[in-house]
């Protein structure tokens, strides 16, 4: 290729990309409830049955808009907005996933007040103008599967909780014999969506890497590894700040004029936060770093959930410090 050739590339590919850069994002606000979903498209509303014939209808109105990036907004809704979330993906679509508190707060601070699917629908669209959200990387079909799994287990983990505890109440025969029966069952699907988990880390070579990586530290073992990167796949991959956000256990400041609260955790992802403070509970027992850190903020007055918690942020920054760098070790 000639020097002229070249020049012209490279002029060419710097205009695309200045091209694409000016090009204005067009945020789609989309509410989801279980039937339908209601998207506000710029001067008017569509209702559409969640569902792919659905799903197909908001592509071909998202493709007629005009020239722009269409970035698209829903919020979590327990998993409602899955099915949407994985079709825009496929279909090369931006999209965010908000936090519905985020999004509450947002339209009382411009004074709405009302909540329907269709005024939430607009109020996503004008939190992304306002916001400008980063769009969610799509998920592999294993991180799919794994957290649809991990969803499972935790499902059948409370059932046997409260069948456990419902147990000691009970004084007829028949009643205790049957519930016996109900732990039991719920004993066996338990193993069974483990023995799913193992053969899915195994079928991902970077997930069986991190898995032994993550279990080195005292206090993890597989189950709370493999959760940990079902809940937080970013671990590993950004600093010990985002990190502990992204879990919900950063302190927050409560501090206003001359009054100095205390700390506070907030947000978060609460799948992932549990699965630490349990790994918590095992560390101050079994890993010699931890548990002295837990008994000298002990020991200064902190009460036990605030030193578990703070016990947890710190196993979290090992955690997330042991995948950014296999050289890393804690003492154990």
């Amino acid at each position: 290729m000639s020097k002229i050739q070249v020049h012209s590339s490279v002029h060419s590919s710097t205009s695309q990309l200045s091209a694409q850069h000016e090009r204005e994002v067009l945020y789609i606000g989309i509410d989801v409830s279980k039937a339908t979903i209601d998207c506000a498209l710029p001067g008017r509303l569509l209702t559409l049955d969640n569902a792919q014939a659905g799903f197909t209808k908001l592509l071909n109105a998202l493709k007629a808009l005009p020239d722009a990036i269409v970035h698209v907004l829903c919020e979590a809704t327990g998993g409602y907005q899955n099915a949407l979330a994985s079709f825009l993906h496929q279909h090369s679509i931006r999209l965010s996933v908000i936090n519905p508190r985020q999004v509450r707060d947002f339209a009382r601070s411009r004074g709405i007040l009302a909540k329907t699917d269709r005024i939430d629908a607009r109020v996503l669209a004008d939190f992304g103008t306002a916001n400008t959200p980063a769009p969610d990387a799509p998920k592999s079909q294993q991180q799919q599967t794994l957290e649809a799994l991990l969803a499972q287990r935790d499902a059948l983990v409370r059932s046997r909780s409260s069948e456990k505890t419902r147990l000691h109440t009970l004084s007829e025969k028949f009643a205790i014999a049957q519930t016996k029966h109900l732990i039991a069952f719920l004993d066996r699907e338990i193993l069974k969506i483990e023995k799913q988990l193992l053969s899915l880390a195994k079928e991902v070579p970077s997930w069986a890497a991190k898995i032994e990586q993550l279990q080195q530290i005292k206090g993890i073992q597989w189950r709370i590894a493999l959760g940990l990167l079902g809940h937080l796949p970013e671990l590993g991959t950004i600093n010990r700040r985002a990190i502990a956000k992204l879990a919900g256990l950063a302190p927050l400041n409560r501090d206003s004029g001359q009054y100095r609260g205390q700390r506070r955790i907030g947000g978060g992802r609460a799948g992932a936060r549990r699965l630490l403070y349990l790994a918590s509970l095992h560390a101050i027992r079994f890993n010699p770093i931890l548990k002295a850190f837990f008994q000298r903020l002990k020991a200064r007055g902190k009460p036990g959930k605030s030193a578990l918690c703070a016990v947890a942020h710190k196993l979290l920054t090992y955690l997330n410090s042991s995948l950014k760098n296999p050289a890393f070790s804690l003492a154990s």
